[in-house]
């Protein structure tokens, strides 16, 4: 149906207007068709050059601009922070904690004395600790003598 009404190129043309410069006079100057600044530019068409690249190798255009970028680094750093505080609330200790904290303290600083002293019983001359070891047991001999 259609094939049938338009089948001659000619009669397309009966229903399509002309416009009025289309006149055979050659004195006439035929206007061209303006060429958009934007895509004419040198930078315009590299990119675009560049992106049909990227899109044939099926690489996307994965950077986000700069902006975008500090929001969510902003974002990012704010919800750590908000979750350091959250772990800081829950970390106030009881007074009995802090007791427990306390003696587990003293604990320590008592062993790191007795290895100190152990240490410095192993750096000593012998004749030091052969006259500890002769007093232990005189004190021991005479606990004996006691019991």
């Amino acid at each position: 149906m259609y094939s049938e009404r338009h089948s001659d190129p000619s009669d397309i043309r009966c229903l399509v207007s002309e416009p009025d410069y289309f006149d055979s006079n050659p004195d006439l100057i035929r206007p061209k068709k303006l060429l958009n600044p934007v895509k004419a530019s040198r930078s315009h068409q590299e990119l675009h050059r560049e992106l049909l690249m990227n899109q044939k190798r099926g690489v996307g255009t994965e950077n986000k601009p700069e902006l975008q970028r500090v929001l969510e680094y902003r974002r990012r750093d704010q919800l750590i922070r908000q979750r350091k505080e959250e772990e800081e609330a829950r970390k106030i200790k009881s007074p009995f904690e802090l007791q427990l904290q306390k003696r587990q303290q003293r604990l320590d600083e008592l062993e790191r004395e007795q290895e100190r002293s152990g240490e410095e019983q192993e750096n000593a001359p012998e004749f030091i600790k052969v006259k500890e070891n002769l007093r232990r047991t005189s004190t021991f001999s005479i606990e004996k003598q006691a019991v």
